[in-house]
């Protein structure tokens, strides 16, 4: 459902979430399984809308810019492609002056979808008492 950017994105930063120094993206790329010029591209979304900080140099690399306790799920897929809401008829219908049945349902859902990404932490992702650790093999 989400395209492979915000993918990517959530890996990043729930990795960079998880470290305490920089990481530098060669290894960032490995740990996420994301080509490493692509993950670049993504790491410069999330520079731009200010939630990973880049150090260039030896010793450099990227970590997050705020807390993980304040960068929701929704604050990396917007920084890096826009969640799609139904605001008109899709089909550019006149005579539909409010969404029909069918995209009203729709909309609700990314809607519903939104709200959920909107309500859910790095931090609570990190800190979650699963068996199973994002981005890691479990035994």
């Amino acid at each position: 459902m989400l395209p492979k950017t915000s993918e990517y994105a959530l890996r990043a930063v729930v990795w960079l979430g998880s470290s305490e120094a920089s990481v530098p993206a060669e290894p960032l790329s490995k740990s996420t399984k994301a080509p490493r010029r692509y993950l670049h591209t993504v790491l410069q979304q999330l520079v731009q809308a200010e939630l990973v900080v880049s150090q260039p140099g030896p010793g450099g690399g990227y970590r997050l810019a705020k807390d993980p306790a304040e960068i929701t799920i929704l604050d990396v897929v917007t920084a890096v492609a826009d969640l799609q809401r139904i605001r008109s008829c899709p089909l550019g219908l006149s005579s539909h002056t409010r969404l029909c049945p069918l995209h009203k349902k729709l909309d609700d859902a990314y809607a519903a979808t939104e709200k959920a990404f909107r309500e859910v932490t790095i931090a609570q992702l990190l800190r979650s008492t699963s068996k199973i650790k994002p981005l890691l093999e479990t035994p």
